[in-house]
């Protein structure tokens, strides 16, 4: 089949590039075409070696935006996506494609096809949807219901949670888990040993309100048995905040010997060398619709085959299925510091049993999985 996949997101993170070369390299594998589809003037951060469409009407992000601005440019993105559909739905009636991916959808993607002949497409349309929290659901479902009378509007949430509130039963709407974040870039193979020092990791983007200095404070008071190191890696996007975790840097330069602070975002292979230079991964908060949504960190995690420290209310299912690491209550201090205190000391002692389960939880959450499920959604009614 030749999959078109819909791209329209302005400025993407490292996982929504990791995302896209899963749907591209993986379908790609099954045997599968694939091209690109993105609003005029669209440029990519990474070359995913697959052909790329302009579809008039430019990409809008409202990032950093609000009031009365942010009201207009969210007419402006909704007109403009009205001009996506009209072109995209011409070409399913000129089958230039097979089906059309809409990768990280939302329901007001489905609200703005309810006004548009895209949906009455004659190919399959598939929204992937990363996530639902209970409050989202019901507003995802309504749209479902509307377009039941449309079979190749399919929706795909992928989803952790086992929670029956967001699993509803639809004919058009499916459920799979998100998939492994893999290293596609460097030769790799999980450690098959203990290490001397034990290297943990910390990832992301950094923002003051995190309060990463409340997390360091008690790492640095925690009391090992063992040799161990932290890797924490902040990329910052306003003035504001780089400065800030500069500020961060300098007042635990005491413990250079501790902790290692790398002050620069990373993508493609200087990320995936990056998280496979640690041992283990270190999760110390998350925001609480991770307990539904996808977390890109944890799903890094998997496909890295780490074990992992983690806060109880990120995607809680992988931990109750799989032995991988240890969790704790979110915002309980002196739980993160236990926490720490035991998976550091007896990393050696749970090293088989966590890569026992790293490679079944690995194997579970495969991305190849995530492209089967893409293709089979697309054959499906054909």
């Amino acid at each position: 089949m030749k999959f078109a996949i819909m791209e329209s997101i302005i400025t993407p993170g490292g996982h929504e590039v990791d995302y896209d070369r899963i749907l591209v390299e993986e379908l790609q594998a099954l045997g599968h075409q694939v091209e690109f589809y993105v609003p005029e003037g669209h440029e990519f951060k990474w070359n995913y070696g697959a052909p790329i469409n302009f579809l008039p009407g430019i990409g809008v992000s409202y990032a950093n935006v609000k009031g009365l601005e942010k009201i207009l440019l969210s007419i402006k993105r909704e007109i403009n996506r009205q001009k996506w559909y009209n072109r995209l739905y011409q070409y399913t009636l000129e089958k230039r494609f097979d089906a059309l991916i809409f990768p990280s959808a939302t329901y007001r993607y489905l609200r703005a096809l309810q006004i548009n002949s895209l949906v009455k497409s004659p190919l399959p349309v598939i929204f992937i949807v990363h996530g639902l929290t209970p409050k989202e659901a019901p507003r995802l479902f309504h749209q479902a219901e509307k377009a039941l009378n449309n079979p190749n509007i399919k929706i795909a949430v992928q989803t952790f949670a086992e929670d029956s509130r967001i699993n509803k039963p639809m004919p058009n709407v499916s459920y799979f888990y998100p998939p492994n974040y893999i290293p596609r870039d460097i030769s790799y193979k999980k450690s098959e040993s203990t290490p001397e020092v034990l290297k943990l990791g910390f990832f992301g983007q950094y923002r003051k309100e995190k309060k990463l200095d409340q997390f360091l404070d008690i790492f640095v008071t925690c009391n090992f048995t063992r040799p161990v190191k932290l890797l924490v890696q902040g990329a910052t996007m306003t003035q504001a905040d780089a400065e800030d975790f500069e500020k961060i840097i300098k007042s635990y330069g005491t413990y250079s010997d501790l902790i290692e602070f790398m002050h620069r975002p990373l993508i493609g292979r200087e990320w995936q060398e990056a998280i496979a230079s640690v041992d283990a991964m270190v999760m110390p908060y998350g925001a609480e619709r991770y307990r539904y949504h996808t977390s890109a960190i944890l799903s890094t995690t998997l496909g890295f085959q780490k074990p992992v420290i983690i806060a109880d209310n990120i995607n809680p299912e992988v931990l109750k299925h799989f032995n991988i690491g240890k969790s704790f209550q979110v915002g309980n201090m002196e739980a993160l510091k236990n926490a720490i205190e035991v998976f550091v000391n007896t990393f050696n002692d749970n090293f088989k049993d966590y890569q026992d389960n790293l490679s079944r939880a690995h194997a579970e959450y495969a991305p190849s999985k995530l492209a089967a499920n893409i293709a089979k959604l697309a054959e499906k009614n054909r």
